[in-house]
């Protein structure tokens, strides 16, 4: 029972204390990723040891399409995000040093503890709309309905997103940040918390979260979130704080066990390229939507 209460924030404190290590090196990113994959693997072996649902250790056949959607969404959004948050800054700092956009309004007199929790709530907030528009919006549904699609929650599926689905979040996320003249360490310190708690609400690992639902999102919140039930899906959308959930009616967390009858209605197709291609297509996007294709005349 106590590895149950202690482990979820246990493996969360652990990749931010080993982010601020990585932080203060020449090699941040490098190092930090380093981080990351040492708790995708501790999180992969406490699956093995303490699994929340025992079905979902199962081969599904998707084990290779997880990696390489997460490694091309998550890897070129990163990727861009820290160019789109990084090069203007380097640019204004050795170019322009004495320019001050009229838009730079963020509090960087603020401790950076405080500066991150505001650029949390901020960008949680355009989280929370991208992600709740993919549910409630059927042309954005059909990218989303990718991630949706598992019929099993692990720590491998955790970046199992759609190109077009990631670079929407991303844009809603950061735009707002970077326009409010957030610096640079606020931007790295989003993302490792929000890397760490993906990798987390995804883990198939027996968790006791208690309190900690009502202020972030963990895997108890995230299993109501990939309900087949739409009643039980089309809640908490908010990826790291659960602020909005809470402001906008959205939040979902009945005292009882949460679902591990998960996945969509609708038909993914096989194989990494083509799931890619898939909702660009008219019949793919039916696909995915569950209709029937349409009858030539």
């Amino acid at each position: 029972m106590a590895a149950s209460c202690l482990l979820w924030p246990g493996l969360f404190c652990l990749g931010l204390l080993g982010s601020y290590f990585a932080f203060q090196t020449h090699w941040s990113l490098f190092w930090f990723n380093v981080v990351y994959l040492s708790v995708v693997i501790l999180i992969a072996i406490f699956e093995r040891i303490m699994p929340y649902e025992q079905t979902w250790l199962r081969k599904d056949g998707e084990t290779f399409n997880d990696i390489a959607h997460t490694l091309l969404s998550k890897g070129v959004v990163q990727i861009a995000a820290a160019i789109g948050t990084s090069f203007p800054m380097a640019l204004a700092t050795v170019v322009q040093p004495s320019f001050t956009s009229p838009l730079h309004i963020w509090p960087d007199f603020w401790p950076l503890l405080l500066q991150v929790v505001l650029g949390l709530a901020i960008a949680e907030l355009g989280l929370y709309i991208a992600h709740r528009l993919a549910h409630e919006n059927l042309a954005l549904w059909r990218f989303h309905a990718l991630h949706h699609s598992v019929e099993r929650l692990w720590v491998i599926n955790t970046g199992r997103f759609h190109l077009v689905d990631s670079l929407l979040k991303i844009a809603m996320s950061q735009t707002p940040l970077y326009l409010l003249g957030a610096p640079l360490p606020v931007f790295l310190w989003i993302g490792a918390v929000t890397a760490f708690i993906g990798l987390l609400t995804h883990c198939n690992i027996d968790v006791r979260t208690g309190p900690l639902d009502w202020v972030l999102s963990t895997p108890r919140l995230h299993r109501w979130h990939h309900s087949r039930r739409l009643e039980e899906g089309n809640t908490n959308y908010c990826e790291n704080l659960v602020l909005w959930d809470q402001l906008f009616g959205t939040y979902h967390n009945p005292p009882r066990p949460s679902p591990v009858d998960i996945g969509i209605s609708g038909k993914i197709a096989k194989g990494f390229f083509a799931q890619f291609a898939q909702p660009f297509s008219a019949k793919g996007a039916r696909q995915i939507l569950g209709r029937a294709p349409k009858k030539d005349k």
